[in-house]
């Protein structure tokens, strides 16, 4: 059997997520998100990935959003259903521990976008195009897009490009902070791979509570913020982690994290 989802780790702690549908543009069906779930199930406990990359297999589509294909044939309760399977899993992804890079190697429209909105950096290849179209379906974004697009560009910005269903280039998207980069197609994961070994050898557990700060923080006033983060620096005070990190710097050599 096919596996929808792949999952690759690495020994560098960086760990790879492949959405692998490509003769369906790596549209979510059911099986994929349930298979997806999975994978992050794993990766939310596996002390070993301190990076994650998600991308779509195929050079055509990082991943078009729902199966309509599928949709077409499904109730209105089924299809609510499955909208929520949607949101449920793209809310997985953002709330795993580790940073995740998305590494859009194509198109991502509607779910699509909205999955990599719920990733912590977005890569993007030159030739790829990202948009929330669902108002042109006579829909609205379900899986979060109407919340996350806002926080990250602001919601004029957002609206218009709701509003308007807009298919916008990498070089568009860079220039509106959606991509962090956009690069040629062949450099795409190299450029992922990079950023994300330069966070993988820096202390794990600073990692998860720098997340977890900047997330939470974000949802909250400067006030409560300023004590979210306090908070986080708290937890890394009595790791081994910290004193390595402390040592390492004083002997002038490279530190070796444990993730304790």
């Amino acid at each position: 059997m096919v596996e929808t989802v792949k999952l690759e780790k690495r020994s560098d702690g960086v760990a790879i997520v492949t959405l692998n549908r490509p003769e369906a543009a790596n549209a979510l069906s059911k099986k994929m998100l349930i298979d997806f779930q999975s994978i992050l199930a794993e990766l939310k406990l596996d002390n070993e990935v301190r990076v994650v990359i998600l991308t779509g297999a195929g050079d055509k589509a990082f991943c078009a959003g729902a199966d309509l294909k599928e949709r077409r044939g499904m109730t209105d309760t089924e299809a609510i259903q499955t909208v929520r399977l949607i949101g449920a899993t793209i809310t997985e992804v953002e709330a795993l521990p580790q940073p995740v890079i998305a590494a859009i190697n194509g198109v991502a429209f509607g779910g699509g976008l909205e999955l990599a909105l719920a990733c912590d950096l977005r890569v993007g290849a030159n030739e790829a195009k990202v948009g929330l179209t669902e108002t042109s379906l006579a829909i609205i974004p379900g899986a979060g897009g109407t919340q996350r697009l806002p926080r990250l560009i602001g919601p004029g910005k957002a609206k218009e490009l709701i509003y308007t269903a807009q298919r916008l280039t990498a070089e568009e998207a860079e220039t509106i902070g959606i991509l962090e980069y956009a690069v040629p197609w062949a450099q795409l994961m190299d450029k992922a791979v990079k950023l994300a070994k330069a966070m993988a050898k820096n202390g794990p557990l600073a990692l998860v509570q720098a997340k977890k700060a900047i997330n939470k923080g974000l949802e909250v006033d400067l006030a409560t913020g300023l004590k979210i983060e306090e908070l986080a620096y708290d937890v890394l005070i009595p790791t081994e982690d910290r004193i390595e990190g402390l040592t390492a710097f004083a002997e002038k050599r490279p530190p070796e994290y444990k993730g304790r």
